[in-house]
C-alpha cells in the first residue's frame, strides 16, 4: 500500500521519511517522480532533497542526455550516508555487527558465552560496541538494534529453557541498550527482527506477503504483510516453534509435550547427535509439516527461511520442500517456489537487529511495524 505525504507543515518529519522510503525502494528516481508517487508537490520534495544532501543521506546523479535540454537528476540512498550496530544475544553467544544503510555487514565481532545473564550480556556488548565504533569504516550511527529470542511477556514461556534467555525476566532491556551504546536503542524478538531486515535489504523489496520461517536456536517465524508484521495482540504472532507437532512427546520448556522446535531447531539438532544430512532427513515430516502449517493459515507469496546455521546446512532443509504435500499454497501458476533461502542467512539477525534502528530514523511505517504497548521491559 502506498503511503502519502501531507502538504502541511506540521507534517514534515514524516514527509522526509516519505521522500526517504520513495528514494529506498525505487531508486535511481527523479524528484518529479517521487513527488507524483507521494502525493507532494516537486517544490517540497525538493526542499527535503536538499536537506537529505546536505546530511549526507542520498546521492545525486545525471541521467545521460536523450534529446535536448538538461536531464533531470535520479536520486539514490547513499550506502554510507549513515550505519547502525545490529546485535544478537541467543542462549549460545552474543554477535555484534556495523551495517550500512544498504544492509552490507561491514564488521563483525562474536564472543561464545552460554546463558549469559544481563549484566554480562551488557558488559560484552558495550566491549564489542567500543570496538566496532573504533573501525575505520564505521561512519555516522542512527542507533543500535538488539535482537534476542522471544516469546516477550508469556508468563509460562517467557525467558524459560534452552532456547530463550533464562533470567532476562522484569529487565530495561531498552535502557540498558541505551546505556551500553550511547545510541537510540531499539528492540525486538529475532524473528521479527530478521524478517524486518529481508524487508529492508533482501527479497521483501519484491513481495508484499510473505512468512519469514527462522530456524534458531528455537524456531519462530514472523508473516509480512505489506511492508509490516503481522503482531498479534501481545506482539508474538507467529511463535511456530510452539505448535503441538507429536502427541505426547518430549517435554518443552513452554509447559507443553511434543512442541515443533524440541524437534526443529539447531538446539534439537544438537541434542540428536547426528551428522547433519542423516538429521534433516529424520526431521523431513517436521519441516513439511510446519510449511503446509504456515501456508493453510496464512497463504503467504512464499516462505522465506533465514537461520543462524551455515547456508550448506540450511540449503539442506530447503531441499526437503521437493516432497511436500498439497497445500491452500500449492499452485501451478505460483510467481515464486513455496520456500526461498533468505539473501543473507548468516547475518539474518544481525542486518535485521541494525535495520531496527535505520527503521526507526528513516521509514515513516517504523510505528506501524513495532510499536506495541510497553515493548523494552521483559
Amino acid at each position: 500500500m502506498a503511503l502519502r505525504g501531507t502538504n502541511q507543515e506540521t507534517g514534515r518529519p514524516y514527509n522526509r521519511r516519505i521522500v526517504l522510503e520513495a528514494i529506498r525502494l525505487r531508486g535511481p528516481i527523479t524528484r518529479g517522480d517521487i513527488a507524483r508517487s507521494v502525493g507532494l508537490t516537486v517544490q517540497t520534495v525538493s526542499t527535503i532533497v536538499r536537506e537529505l544532501e546536505d546530511e549526507g543521506l542520498i546521492l545525486s546523479a545525471q541521467k545521460a542526455p536523450e534529446g535536448r535540454g538538461i536531464p533531470p537528476s535520479t536520486l539514490t540512498i547513499n550506502p554510507d550516508g549513515g550505519h547502525a550496530l545490529g546485535i544478537h544475544v541467543t542462549p549460545l553467544g552474543i554477535e555484534a555487527a556495523l551495517v550500512n544503510l544498504r544492509g552490507d555487514v561491514l564488521e563483525s565481532l562474536r564472543r561464545d558465552v552460554l546463558n549469559a545473564t544481563p549484566e554480562d550480556a551488557f558488559s560484552i556488548i558495550s566491549e564489542l560496541v567500543q570496538r566496532l565504533k573504533a573501525s575505520p569504516r564505521c561512519g555516522r550511527l542512527l542507533g543500535a538494534g538488539l535482537a534476542l529470542p522471544g516469546p516477550f511477556d508469556v508468563e509460562s514461556m517467557s525467558f524459560v529453557g534452552s532456547t530463550t534467555m533464562t533470567g532476562w525476566k522484569n529487565v530495561d532491556i531498552r535502557q540498558h541498550l541505551a546505556d551500553a551504546t550511547g545510541l537510540p536503542a531499539f528492540i525486538e524478538n529475532d524473528m521479527a527482527a530478521a524478517a524486518l531486515g529481508e524487508q529492508l535489504y533482501g527479497l521483501g523489496q519484491q513481495l508484499s506477503d510473505y512468512y519469514y520461517l527462522f530456524f534458531s536456536v528455537g524456531l519462530g517465524g514472523a508473516m509480512m504483510h505489506e511492508g509490516a508484521v503481522f503482531r498479534g495482540a501481545w506482539g508474538n504472532a507467529g511463535e511456530i516453534g510452539h505448535i503441538p507437532a507429536v502427541p505426547d512427546g518430549e517435554p518443552c520448556p513452554c509447559g507443553n509435550r511434543g512442541c515443533l522446535e524440541r524437534y526443529l531447531s539447531l538446539d534439537a539438532y544438537e541434542r540428536r547427535g547426528l551428522p547433519a544430512n542423516e538429521w534433516v532427513a529424520e526431521v523431513a515430516p517436521f519441516f513439511r509439516s510446519a510449511v503446509r502449517t504456515i501456508e493453510n493459515l496464512f497463504d503467504p507469496e512464499t516462505i522465506v527461511l533465514g537461520a543462524l546455521a551455515p547456508h550448506a546446512f540450511i540449503s539442506q532443509l530447503a531441499t526437503l520442500v521437493d516432497g511436500l504435500d498439497n497445500s491452500i499454497s500449492a499452485r501451478a501458476n505460483r510467481p515464486m517456489p513455496r520456500v526461498v533461502m533468505a539473501s543473507d542467512c548468516q547475518h539474518s539477525a544481525l542486518r535485521g537487529a541494525a535495520a531496527l534502528a535505520v527503521f526507526g530514523v528513516m521509514s515513516p511505517r517504523y510505528g506501524q511495524m513495532f510499536e506495541t504497548p510497553e515493548k523494552g521491559t521483559a
